[in-house]
């Protein structure tokens, strides 16, 4: 039996005791695959990143990573072991400048802080540009890769994106999104939760459709693409988009 870099088993999780916004969801990844969770709002794909992540309880089922039980192991430890976290929000430090947050991204580093910043501003050259300017002066999408640049300080073996696009235009959307496959291509591992189904689909290996908080539909990227039930229940007007 093969063993996944991740395995969620059957999870509930919510955040009000007795209130679940998970019902018994799923998802495995592999090594150097790209993950898709996409879904209607309220469907629990945020949940399902920060019970991840240890953000939020578990009262039932269990998170694996690489075979250990990580279950409601806390935020620091799991970015320890090699599992980053990107939130949709408050993702950057915005009085400090981008060389600050880079290394506050890798401040469990016991060296090579600044040889991993040179890594980071190759796969995102606008940060190397604006290194020593405040953070709280880059447009949405540079702080998105700034917040993904500083995840990627730990040299993660996982990053979790929690709507990377969220806000932005659509030619910014373009940019974070082909920064994401850069990041993948790398050798990284991502699970992306994604609003904009249509463009996530059509980059990741394998896309997971929460609904209520379980698993509606699974398949590789391409097969959700063009599933007719899922383009009419999740995608709405993905066959005039594509």
């Amino acid at each position: 039996m093969t063993e996944h870099l991740i395995h969620v088993d059957r999870i509930v999780a919510g955040y009000v005791p007795g209130v679940n916004i998970l019902n018994g969801a799923t998802l495995e990844l592999d090594d150097g695959e790209l993950i898709g969770i996409i879904g209607p709002n309220g469907a629990g794909k945020s949940t399902m990143l920060k019970a991840l992540f240890g953000l939020i309880k578990i009262s039932e089922g269990t998170v694996s990573y690489r075979g250990e039980d990580v279950t409601g192991q806390k935020a620091n430890t799991l970015v320890s072991k090699g599992i980053g976290y990107v939130p949709q929000i408050n993702n950057v430090f915005p009085s400090l400048t981008i060389r600050e947050n880079l290394e506050m991204g890798g401040y469990q580093r016991k060296s090579g802080v600044d040889g991993m910043i040179d890594q980071v501003v190759e796969i995102f050259p606008r940060l190397g540009e604006r290194i020593d300017n405040r953070a709280g002066s880059l447009s949405g999408g540079e702080r998105q890769m700034l917040a993904m640049g500083r995840a990627l300080m730990m040299e993660p073996s996982v990053l979790l994106l929690d709507e990377p696009s969220a806000g932005l235009s659509p030619v910014l959307q373009d940019a974070v999104f082909e920064r994401v496959k850069l990041v993948n291509d790398t050798g990284v591992s991502i699970i992306m939760v994604e609003q904009n189904a249509a463009r996530c689909l059509q980059i990741c290996d394998r896309g997971y459709v929460l609904d209520q908080g379980h698993n509606a539909y699974t398949g590789t990227g391409e097969e959700l693409l063009h599933d007719p039930k899922v383009i009419e229940l999740y995608l709405g007007t993905l066959a005039k988009a594509r």
